[in-house]
């Protein structure tokens, strides 16, 4: 018979592997939205007003 030859370490190392993903994945989630908010609200206002521009008058 087969036996196992592995000293069952890799799912303790999965366990951790997998709680450090999750770590990084919380601080990335509070680093792009802003944190838990209660903060300061933000707005923002683009206001792009284009240059008047006629054809040149055809000529014939």
């Amino acid at each position: 018979m087969a036996e196992n030859s592995g000293n069952g370490a890799t799912p303790v190392l999965a366990f951790i592997v997998g709680g450090l993903i999750v770590v990084v994945a919380v601080i990335a989630f509070f680093m792009y939205s802003g944190g838990m908010g209660g903060g300061e609200t933000k707005s923002v206002d683009v206001n792009i007003k284009a240059p008047d521009i006629s054809a040149p008058a055809k000529a014939e």
